[in-house]
């Protein structure tokens, strides 16, 4: 059996769980570069994901902590997807993906791993990037730090 090794796992299993929302939490401390934040709008943020499904992995968040994407009033949400259609576009300059996967999990039922306040992912996608690891393994491997993709889009948004 093959075994692969990422050490840095141990740090997140391990901490404490801080309390209360991430996407609450991260704009609120000024630091973007240790919370992952592209970019800050007036009703929305960018964020990388800090466990992604493939380098570039990101999330656009209105800043209110809203459930559903019926709650947004017109300024949040035509700032959400114009923010949207501006990661693409950053995305594609920085890192050349094929394609992309756009989506919400609105609630813990549809997948939605921070239930209660709704973001909007973007995930670009290569052909060959999902392999027999996933499938074999149960593995996903991420070819790049999450640095190095914050410092290729950082700017670009």
């Amino acid at each position: 059996m093959e075994r692969i090794w990422a050490p840095w796992r141990i740090e997140f299993i391990m901490r404490d769980k801080p309390e209360g929302c991430i996407l609450c939490r991260s704009p609120q401390d000024k630091d973007d570069k240790s919370n992952l934040i592209l970019y800050r709008g007036k009703k929305n943020f960018v964020i990388l994901n800090k466990f992604p499904y493939n380098p570039g992995h990101l999330m656009v968040s209105p800043y209110r902590h809203v459930p559903d994407l019926a709650e947004l009033v017109d300024e949040e949400l035509f700032e959400h997807f114009d923010l949207v259609r501006k990661c693409i576009k950053a995305l594609r300059t920085a890192l050349r993906p094929a394609a992309f996967n756009t989506g919400m999990n609105i609630g813990k039922s549809a997948g939605a791993g921070i239930d209660g306040h709704i973001h909007t992912h973007i995930v670009p996608r290569w052909e060959g990037d999902t392999n027999f690891m996933p499938i074999v393994a149960d593995t996903r491997v991420i070819p790049e730090a999450l640095a190095s993709t914050y410092e290729k889009l950082k700017g670009l948004i």
